[in-house]
């Protein structure tokens, strides 16, 4: 198969996923009745969606009242880092369709690729609904996968860690 039928390929099956996601949405929140394994569907589903954010983050607030702070973050952390992916497929797909089209700045593409771990962990870790351009952008760039999702899942699961110990503790104080 030539590299333009996989970067087409490669697309469709990352907007497939995303609009599969986008069109079961109502049914997603009932996973949270399967504990933490419901809290790693609910934030892998999330964070498939590409540009179009879905609110992971408020299943673990409403989860961290009964389940522990931490795996939770943890579990919902590598959920949300593997849906991720997506956005990394579509920009590798467009990577294998552009090939010599597209035009990076030298420098810039020189700046991402030494920083990159360092780039996608600061992006998971803060609250960014943007954040699916630097799958993207990962993917185009041909960033080994591997590397992409460990930075991307540390950065989450720090993320979701924080997130979840400060629900459980004004949860905690609410009720």
């Amino acid at each position: 198969m030539d590299k333009g039928t996989e970067g087409i390929l490669q697309i469709i099956a990352a907007l497939g996923i995303a609009a599969a996601v986008l069109y079961f949405s109502n049914d997603i929140a009932a996973l949270g009745s399967y504990g933490y394994l419901g809290a790693f569907l609910i934030a892998l589903l999330s964070s498939a969606t590409i540009l179009f954010p879905a609110p992971g983050w408020a299943v673990v607030i409403a989860m961290s009242s009964t389940l522990d702070p931490v795996v939770l973050g943890v579990v919902v952390g590598v959920g949300s880092a593997i849906g991720e992916l997506t956005g990394y497929l579509a920009g590798d797909g467009v990577r294998d369709i552009m090939n010599s089209r597209i035009k990076e700045s030298k420098k810039m593409e020189e700046f991402v690729r030494k920083h990159d771990v360092a780039a996608i962990f600061a992006l998971a870790f803060l609250p960014n609904p943007l954040f699916d351009v630097a799958g993207v952008i990962a993917g185009s760039l041909k960033i080994p996968w591997w590397r992409f999702l460990l930075s991307c899942a540390a950065g989450r699961t720090l993320r979701y860690v924080l997130l979840a110990l400060l629900g459980a503790f004004t949860l905690g104080l609410l009720f």
